[in-house]
């Protein structure tokens, strides 16, 4: 195959682009102290910011896949009026401030909140500034990533398979369990990823909602950001370990959207 000439200036002006992401990382790496990372990463603060990210995420994640896909299911096969306004406004959080998010939490769920309120003097429930309001803001802005990607799975997969599973008398259920989800398992798999990665970093609406308290709802970014005034070598590994996250997940999940093995 041919190889296509790369004009300097494009070669240049990408290099610049692709320092301009690399560097801040790589200063990050650098400037770690990785002699000190074991005991930095064990020590009770960071052990239960861990634990707690991993227990929230997780969480978050289930309630994503329980809810999420349903909705997919929902977007990708059922025609009603005002769908692509319901699918907009239930994927607004992936490019809505998180702040925002947490807001809006606050006014729905908060203890004056449109349910919040009626959960509070009803039932005794209080979801914001405790564990469970970390995992309600989690999925939050987490659970459009899992919609979107099993809905595009849905849309390419081979209804054939379906129809012909109905044709042999089996039931709407079994053809879900046992032919489309087998069928969309990549693309679940991909989007409950996704939603994960995104759940255990999230910062602004956990913490507009949750508010920040050791062991209760302070997760990794919190704990990163409180620890930049406090401990600056332990945001640095508590960093990394986020930025190690992420970097295996992007590069797991490549052939999603670069169509590559």
């Amino acid at each position: 195959m041919r190889r296509e000439r790369v004009p300097v200036v494009v070669v240049v002006l990408a290099a610049i682009g692709a320092a301009f992401f690399i560097i801040p990382l790589l200063g990050l790496v650098v400037r770690s102290p990785w002699g000190d990372a074991v005991t930095l990463l064990t020590a009770p603060e960071t052990v239960k910011a861990l634990k707690l990210s991993l227990v929230a995420s997780l969480s978050a994640t289930a309630v994503g896949v329980v809810l999420g896909v349903p909705l997919a299911w929902i977007y990708a096969r059922v025609e009603f009026p005002g769908r692509d306004i319901l699918r907009a406004l239930t994927t607004l959080p992936m490019v809505l401030p998180p702040v925002v998010g947490g807001v809006a939490l606050l006014l729905a769920f908060g203890r004056r909140g449109l349910l919040g309120s009626w959960l509070h003097s009803a039932l005794g429930l209080t979801l914001p500034f405790t564990t469970a309001g970390v995992v309600m803001a989690e999925t939050f802005v987490a659970m459009p990533f899992l919609i979107l990607t099993v809905e595009a799975g849905l849309r390419s997969m081979d209804r054939r398979y379906e129809e012909a599973a109905r044709a042999l008398g089996a039931s709407r259920w079994r053809v879900f369990t046992r032919v489309t989800l087998p069928l969309i398992g990549p693309s679940l798999f991909a989007g409950a990823v996704l939603c994960w990665a995104r759940a255990l970093g999230e910062f602004g609406a956990t913490i507009t909602f949750a508010g920040n308290f050791p062991g209760v709802t302070q997760t990794m970014p919190l704990a990163v950001y409180l620890l930049q005034e406090t401990n600056l070598e332990a945001s640095y590994i508590l960093s990394l370990v986020l930025l190690l996250v992420s970097l295996v997940v992007l590069v797991g999940l490549r052939h999603r959207w670069l169509g590559s093995a």
